[in-house]
């Protein structure tokens, strides 16, 4: 190996999570040439998540990132670990003519594969990022009822009925203080944490494991062919095969991956420490969101805090007031924080498939590509993370399952591809509405 170090420069988003990392660790710009088994591109709970995966498994991988570990949409999410697979009805559809009966037991299975993931990673190697369980999927109207009490019905049905409750308009009032809910599915497996310590976590183990990480390293070009390579300004890594894991943050393989994935913006913030109110409005310390298409979402921090998001921008632009859009929401939800001091906003981009099915897939012989979790990302990615490891290491079997579903590629994708994607969720809103 050649490769010099120079501390990152790059700057994190002005968030909650930067403020509160346990990890400052500052990992070097990729200069000269580095041979690896694998070379992921992206730095985030895709590519950290692989490097573990591929790194446990014996094989010298090294993960380049354009800014900083976790500094996109896997440092800035809502912090929640849900079975809420998204896509799950599409994928249901089409990989049913390939798995054909068992097809029900495989989405299932994979509901819960990304919280065993994890919750045995942190454990394994010891990090620390406020990993806490329970969560409620709340119901703002009758359909939303019906909806809940049949999942809860699937859960019992396959033996999980120790770990769901269904909680009536009474029951909610015991767990929350608010008067938007009819009810809630109570959900002990689900998980919440901060996710920006759990991303840098996974990064310190997988270089604890040999990996090479490199931070302030953009990938200008990925070289295809017999001897497969990532370009920088100031390096080259050349490996085996490439791994592209930059979900909706880059711009590469613009002739295959183009018009395939967008932005969506969330808008996230976090009020100052709520002392007492903390437990007066959520007394069981529980992740909450809500059923409808375009949903709010929240938890509390672990200095007692509110941490809230919702309101997603379709159009791929950010807000100009993040605290102005949803402190209303947060008053709306609880009554008691009407004017609390909001101490950090910021946005995170989700990338975002039409048919919400993560998109996995080959460029070429070497190079590999996924991405694509429509707003369910800290769970899914890991599923992924493993599956991307398993296919890497010679196992296809649920990588061709994911690889063989078809997604639409909108024409001219930077130009029509929000509109389409914003029209697209007005209608889903509109649908809200009537259900």
């Amino acid at each position: 190996m050649n490769a010099a170090v120079t501390t990152g420069t790059a700057q994190r988003s002005a968030s909650y999570y930067t403020a509160s990392l346990n990890d400052t660790t500052q990992y070097p710009t990729l200069k000269g040439t580095v041979k690896v088994d694998v070379a992921i591109i992206g730095g985030g709970f895709t590519g950290v998540a692989s490097a573990v995966e591929l790194a446990e498994r014996g094989l010298k991988v090294a993960i380049v990132e354009t800014n900083r570990i976790g500094w996109g949409a896997s440092g800035r999410n809502g912090g929640q670990v849900t079975g809420s697979l998204s896509g799950d009805e599409a994928m249901r559809k089409q990989m049913r003519e390939k798995l054909g009966e068992d097809v029900d037991d495989f989405i299932w299975h994979l509901r819960w594969r990304g919280h065993q993931i994890i919750e045995q990673r942190v454990e394994r190697y010891g990090i620390d990022c406020d990993l806490k369980r329970g969560h409620l999927h709340a119901a703002m109207k009758p359909s939303h009822i019906k909806e809940l009490q049949a999942f809860e019905a699937e859960a019992q049905r396959r033996g999980m009925g120790d770990q769901v409750q269904m909680l009536g308009q009474k029951a909610i009032a015991e767990h929350l203080q608010s008067p938007l809910y009819l009810g809630a599915l109570k959900n002990r497996r689900n998980l919440h944490l901060h996710p920006l310590n759990l991303c840098l976590g996974e990064a310190r183990a997988a270089h604890s494991l040999g990996a090479l990480i490199f931070e302030n390293s953009e990938v200008l070009d990925i070289v295809h062919g017999d001897n497969p390579a990532i370009v920088t300004a100031q390096g080259r890594v050349e490996a085996k095969q490439i791994l592209l894991a930059g979900d909706v943050y880059h711009k590469l393989e613009k002739r295959q991956l183009k018009g395939k994935i967008f932005p969506a913006m969330g808008g996230i913030v976090t009020t100052a420490p709520l002392g007492d109110l903390a437990a007066q409005i959520n007394p069981q310390d529980l992740a909450v969101y809500d059923c409808r298409f375009v949903l709010d979402y929240y938890r509390l921090t672990a200095d007692g805090r509110l941490l809230f998001g919702g309101g997603a921008n379709y159009s791929g632009r950010d807000s100009r007031d993040i605290a102005g859009e949803l402190r209303p929401c947060i008053e709306r939800t609880f009554p008691a924080l009407k004017g609390v001091p909001i101490e950090f906003q910021w946005s995170c981009a989700m990338g975002i498939v039409v048919n919400r099915i993560p998109q996995l897939g080959k460029l070429s012989d070497n190079v590999w590509y996924c991405q694509g979790y429509s707003g369910h990302g800290i769970a899914t990615s890991h599923i992924m993370g493993e599956i991307m490891a398993e296919a890497l290491t010679g196992t296809l079997q649920k990588f061709d399952t994911f690889a063989g579903c078809k997604h639409i590629k909108v024409p001219m994708g930077d130009v029509l591809g929000n509109p389409l994607l914003a029209a697209g969720m007005w209608y889903y809103q509109m649908l809200e509405k009537l259900r």
